[in-house]
């Protein structure tokens, strides 16, 4: 098949050894519980310790922090695998890829040590806390806040759709801690939030998809946090922070994206050779081969231009537009094939019992978070 044998230039032996781990962590640890994680919403929590145990956490942060001490090519075989099983329940992408980079980019010396090898083995889950009720994209405009008083820091303010919100033992929260405008005012600061007074969990949030992912509010109300637990030791810098972290979220969320497109293409040419209609597999007939030939095309052409991303992030030359631009373009392709694919299954297609259902209600998100593609296409035009 037109996608088999394919190899991005940033693979390498190593790499090649690494998924073979991760094919087979999520053989073993994920597949089997899906329906579970699904009723529960959330993954079981010591998968997170197993995840620590085989080495899959924090992979690439230095190893003097406990970390894999690999780069974003190891991250993004961790994305890949779990994509090509169609997993979207364990945010290890939040925990790993994004957020003990912005503690290992960030952070003070006693920070990172404080922090960085306990979430290397899963003893801590981190989240970070970004969106509120009401804001979205619009991070300059928060009104959590944070006021200094004395050693503390005495946090109030509501955050929604976190992700590991049940699990999260270390939140990053994105609070004012100044009355000056936009971004000026916005810090990050790191709270350890188990028995901690003042902080509280909401609902767990009923999503269109995404049902065994860990989402739900979280609430801090005159919640108090050691002074030194802002990141990087000084106030007035989280915008800035954020701003230099996200084209790996971005990225992240593209890999991702490319490789559950090629998930479900593969599962649909699956099902169309054991489906039979008027005494024949649907791959049969014409229709059900151009589909799935367009969709197997687009599938590849998309995941060759995310790893031309991925091998430009390695070397340090992504730019917010290159990251803007797979982020928007992945997912689109995304939710573009799952939903040719679905057509392919016909009626079971909307039924749950088959992955290219779920694949479907799990995609439609991919073009929200991490910044809309209408957000994608606005950075993409800045540069222009």
């Amino acid at each position: 098949m037109i996608l088999d044998g394919y190899r991005g230039a940033w693979e390498t032996q190593e790499t090649d050894d690494l998924r073979d781990l991760a094919r087979g962590f999520f053989a073993k640890e994920v597949v089997p519980h899906e329906a579970r994680f699904a009723e529960q919403k959330q993954v079981d929590r010591d998968t997170w310790t197993r995840a620590g145990d085989a080495g899959l956490l924090c992979i690439s942060i230095p190893e003097e922090y406990g970390g894999g001490g690999g780069t974003f090519a190891h991250e993004a075989v961790l994305l890949q695998e779990q994509g090509f099983v169609g997993d979207t329940s364990w945010g290890n992408s939040v925990h790993s890829t994004i957020n003990a980079h912005y503690i290992n980019a960030f952070g003070t010396e006693e920070q990172k040590r404080r922090w960085l090898p306990r979430m290397a083995t899963g003893e801590l889950v981190s989240a970070i806390a970004m969106t509120e009720p009401g804001t979205g994209s619009d991070l300059q405009n928060i009104t959590t806040r944070a006021v200094r008083d004395g050693d503390e820091y005495v946090i109030n303010g509501a955050k929604t759709f976190i992700t590991n919100g049940s699990h999260a033992d270390l939140v990053i929260i994105v609070a004012r801690t100044s009355d000056e405008p936009g971004a000026k005012g916005v810090s990050l600061i790191v709270a350890e939030v188990n028995d901690l007074a003042g902080f509280s969990r909401g609902r767990v949030l009923e999503k269109v998809g995404l049902h065994g992912q860990d989402t739900r509010e979280l609430f801090f109300e005159d919640m108090r946090v050691p002074a030194e637990n802002v990141l990087g030791g000084a106030e007035g810098r989280g915008f800035i922070q954020l701003m230099q972290q996200l084209p790996q979220e971005r990225l992240a969320i593209a890999v991702g994206g490319a490789a559950t497109a090629e998930f479900a293409v593969r599962a649909t040419i699956a099902y169309a050779k054991e489906r039979e209609a008027f005494g024949r597999p649907i791959l049969g007939f014409q229709n059900t081969k151009f589909v799935l030939a367009e969709c197997a095309t687009e599938a590849l052409s998309v995941r060759t231009f995310i790893d031309h991303l991925t091998s430009e992030h390695i070397e340090g030359t992504l730019t917010t537009e290159q990251a803007s631009a797979g982020k928007y373009w992945a997912t689109d392709a995304q939710n573009r094939v799952v939903d040719r694919c679905l057509q392919v299954f016909g009626g079971y297609g909307y039924m749950v019992e088959y992955p290219i259902a779920r694949l479907y209600a799990d995609a439609r998100v991919q073009k929200i978070y991490g910044g809309t593609n209408e957000i994608m296409k606005e950075l993409i035009a800045r540069g222009l």
